[in-house]
């Protein structure tokens, strides 16, 4: 079956009270619109046509850079006028999935299962059952249970304000059809507006067997008109992360306060503390502790490594047993080789520490190669920028770097030598040599302090 999907992105927005389009207002730090563009592409599509009105500029910005269809709806007249842009580019024999770009939790199995029961006949519905319906479009059944229509809140009777089935407004529609009874739609009604939702009188008048199929949960067809409604799907959306990362095999200790805003990948028993946010793509192997309130943004931490609190991986690939942080933050092109040890206040950038060496505090590593078993001093730097260029800093295998030490790359530390502490080293040192580069101490007696004036 040929399928293309329309996502309705025309609208203002205006209660969001926000220059952004509604569509582009994020959930888990991506755009609403863009959740539905995602799930649209999981069901092997042939086309998205993204209907665009409002904040034309911001949304072609946003998007324009993917294979989408943008489709131009100069006046905002109702969603079925929004479908009727897109109706050159659909084709008779085609099947055409509508969904909404304020719309973003929709699951890609139920739209699957949306598609499959429309796969037979020219229509399909996806309805919801909700205990307060009010707001939403009803749809109204025959004694057989048949799909007769769907009613407008406003344009609703009493008896019919008392049907809790509403019409989410997604549906799937056999391309021909919905060119024919697009063509017949009628802006008679309370709002002046043509409604999408008209065309399934038009298909019950004409025999149609008009399907309809139901999401697993409501928040899959909530949308958001304003701030309100945005941060209640975001904790909607948050929850369900939260779920899932339990069923795979993480402890949360609390999963109300966890934010994915991107795809995190687990292995049995990792245990993840309170405040954490993942962004990106994250892989935490078997074992691997997150403590509370840190931030893992496109890293990689193997088996049984422990994230201390309040500490920033960034891009970053830490291998088995490592230990990071408290207050430690691992930048972009940082790599922990197995039992490496980043302790408070150390920030590494474009780094390489080895097998089991530490740098526990007060520390910046950047640029820099370091090799097994070496221990970092406090309040270590490696100076590996002129203004212009950046410089690489070697130290080798064993070497022993003393506290406040200040190494000016392009420089090496040779395997097994030692730095004394507080010395600036601007030449190579070489194996086994003790290295020490600071003013010679002098002791002066009978200095007098000085005295507070006045």
């Amino acid at each position: 079956m040929s399928l293309s999907v329309v996502v309705l992105a025309a609208g203002k927005g205006t209660r969001m009270r926000s220059a952004l389009p509604k569509v582009l207002h994020p959930v888990a730090h991506k755009p609403m619109v863009q959740h539905v563009i995602d799930a649209a592409r999981n069901l092997q599509s042939d086309a998205i046509h993204v209907i665009y009105g409002h904040g034309a500029e911001a949304l072609l910005e946003r998007l324009g850079e993917q294979q989408l269809n943008f489709v131009e709806q100069a006046e905002q007249l109702g969603t079925g006028h929004a479908v009727q842009q897109v109706v050159p580019h659909v084709g008779d024999d085609e099947h055409v999935l509508i969904l909404y770009g304020d719309v973003p939790l929709t699951r890609v199995a139920t739209l699957e299962q949306l598609v499959a029961a429309g796969r037979d006949t020219e229509l399909a519905l996806l309805t919801v059952t909700l205990p307060d319906p009010t707001g939403y479009g009803r749809i109204l059944r025959d004694a057989d249970g048949k799909i007769t229509g769907i009613v407008e809140q406003k344009d609703a009777t009493p008896e019919q304000l008392q049907v809790c089935e509403a019409n989410t407004g997604m549906m799937l529609v056999q391309g021909k059809a919905l060119k024919r009874w697009l063509s017949q739609l009628s802006n008679d009604n309370a709002q002046g507006e043509y409604y999408l939702t008209d065309i399934v009188a038009m298909a019950s008048a004409e025999g149609v067997n008009i399907a309809s199929t139901q999401p697993q949960d409501i928040h899959e067809v909530e949308g958001a008109n304003n701030r309100v409604q945005l941060a209640a799907l975001e904790r909607a959306y948050q929850q369900r992360q939260a779920e899932q990362l339990m069923i795979d095999g993480a402890t949360l200790l609390d999963p109300a306060r966890i934010d994915v805003r991107g795809k995190v990948q687990i292995a049995n028993d990792v245990v993840i503390d309170v405040n954490v946010i993942f962004e990106g793509d994250v892989e935490l192997g078997e074992g691997v502790v997150i403590e509370s309130h840190c931030i893992l943004r496109n890293c990689r931490i193997a088996a049984g490594t422990r994230i201390k609190s309040h500490s920033i991986v960034e891009d970053a690939d830490v291998a088995e047993h490592c230990e990071v942080g408290p207050y430690a933050r691992l930048r972009p092109g940082s790599i922990l080789e197995q039992g490496a040890k980043v302790g408070n206040f150390v920030e590494m950038k474009k780094s390489r520490l080895g097998k089991g060496s530490k740098a526990n505090h007060l520390t910046y590593l950047g640029d820099a190669v370091i090799g097994a078993q070496v221990n970092i001093g406090a309040g270590t730097i490696t100076c590996n920028y002129d203004g212009v260029n950046k410089s690489t800093t070697t130290i080798a295998d064993g070497a022993f770097i003393g506290s406040n030490s200040s190494l000016v790359a392009p420089v090496r530390i040779g395997k097994l030598a030692t730095v004394g502490a507080g010395s600036t080293i601007t030449k190579d040192v070489e194996d086994d040599e003790l290295a020490i580069a600071r003013g010679k101490q002098r002791n002066l007696t009978g200095w007098q302090r000085p005295q507070k004036k006045g």
